[in-house]
């Protein structure tokens, strides 16, 4: 049973420094030349039913992630058309740049909005003025597209062929609307970010179940994923969702983790206890906390986000001991099994490392991902447009010496 807990607080308001900005609902910032696409902002509650309608869009896109983000000022907009029909939406994060009245803006796997509209022009031309007046000198953003899949076997093909990145492998699908988009982005001014320099994953892992029943995709599984599952249902592994109260010991695996993996992801208690809060108070069970425990000992615990038609493994975490049961193997059998109950097309497993070299440990995460026969995408990435230009030109010199 998922615990809910009190409404978190409302949002924190736009940049101080900008302009008073439109009310919700008011028709603001024309497309030159096109008068059907307006921005304006856009209250919780509309910004919520945009997203639910539309069912396909990021969690990071939610409402609710504004309140996990602590230390960024927040808003939603929208775009609205001649009817006034909120056509696209978008959570923008802003953050104040030291010493100067000027704002960093970031869209977090947004905007949502068409993107196989063939001129991105009249979507973007109105957010960079709206966010002009909100004295943003850089704006970030991560269209939610895809640009390349390799499926599991060409990515242990080339391992097995000593190939070190999956740069130098050639994808089984490169995506039209992707790369296409691209391009377009390109033409209009817009910059990847640059290696290193994305806030969420740029490759991530993802298991299509393609309408098959629950046996076929256990039956593509890697011999090591078949014995693990096995091996924890005979052992007595026992499986449930905790709630709130479970996140101490969730947290407590996680440094355990951590310290075990050489890695540190620099989030404290604090922020899982915010997260649960924000995205259950929105929605109940949006976030879930998945248990594994031998012997009324906790092994693992992992967590699941959910929203609309899409469905993300987050975070997991196991201790040093009981390893031997397969008690991760078991929790991601029985959140494959849940995800797959609701009818949901894919399972985002998220993020990985492009690196496939098998010396590396950045592979471990990759390498234990393609025992589900899944497939790794590299996603569009985030880019950056300088509103500003000077002062985006500083900032990308300091970012490259930090």
């Amino acid at each position: 049973m998922v615990t809910l807990l009190p409404a978190p607080p409302a949002r924190s308001n736009v940049p101080a420094a900008a302009p008073t900005a439109p009310a919700a609902g008011t028709l603001a910032s024309a497309v030159p030349g096109d008068p059907r696409l307006r921005v304006a902002r856009l209250t919780s509650d509309a910004h919520l039913a945009h997203l639910d309608g539309r069912g396909d869009a990021g969690f990071l896109q939610y409402p609710s992630w504004a309140v996990v983000k602590e230390g960024w000022r927040s808003e939603g907009i929208g775009w609205y058309d001649a009817n006034g029909v909120v056509v696209g939406s978008a959570l923008v994060l802003y953050r104040k740049m030291p010493k100067v009245p000027y704002w960093f803006a970031y869209l977090p796997e947004g905007p949502v909005i068409d993107w196989t509209d063939p001129n991105p022009e009249r979507w973007l031309t109105p957010l960079i003025e709206l966010l002009r007046r909100r004295n943003v000198f850089t704006v970030r953003m991560g269209p939610p597209l895809a640009h390349r899949r390799w499926q599991a076997q060409t990515v242990k093909d080339a391992v097995r062929h000593g190939l070190k990145h999956l740069d130098r492998v050639t994808p089984d699908e490169i995506d039209p609307l992707g790369a296409t988009v691209a391009l377009r982005l390109g033409d209009l001014g817009w910059r990847t970010s640059g290696d290193g320099a994305d806030a969420q994953p740029r490759y991530t892992f993802e298991l299509p179940f393609e309408n098959r029943p629950l046996d076929r995709i256990r039956a593509g599984f890697n011999q090591e994923w078949k014995r693990a599952i096995t091996k924890a249902g005979k052992s007595g592994v026992d499986i449930t969702v905790g709630g709130y109260e479970d996140l101490p010991a969730f947290f407590e695996l996680l440094q355990v983790t951590e310290r075990r993996n050489g890695f540190r992801l620099g989030r404290e208690l604090p922020y899982y206890e915010r997260q649960f809060r924000a995205l259950n108070t929105e929605s109940a069970g949006r976030m879930k906390l998945y248990l594994a425990r031998f012997e009324d000992r906790l092994l693992a615990a992992h967590t699941l986000i959910s929203a609309g038609s899409r469905v993300w493994y987050q975070t997991g975490a196991s201790t040093d001991h009981g390893r031997g049961v397969r008690p991760s193997h078991a929790l991601q059998w029985r959140m494959i099994q849940d995800v797959h109950e609701r009818g949901v097309p894919v399972y985002d497993m998220r993020g990985v490392s492009p690196v496939i070299d098998p010396d590396d440990r950045l592979f471990g995460v990759l390498r234990w991902k393609l025992g589900t026969n899944g497939r790794v995408v590299e996603n569009l990435g985030e880019w950056e447009y300088p509103v500003v230009p000077a002062l985006h030109k500083a900032f990308r010199a300091y970012m490259s010496i930090r």
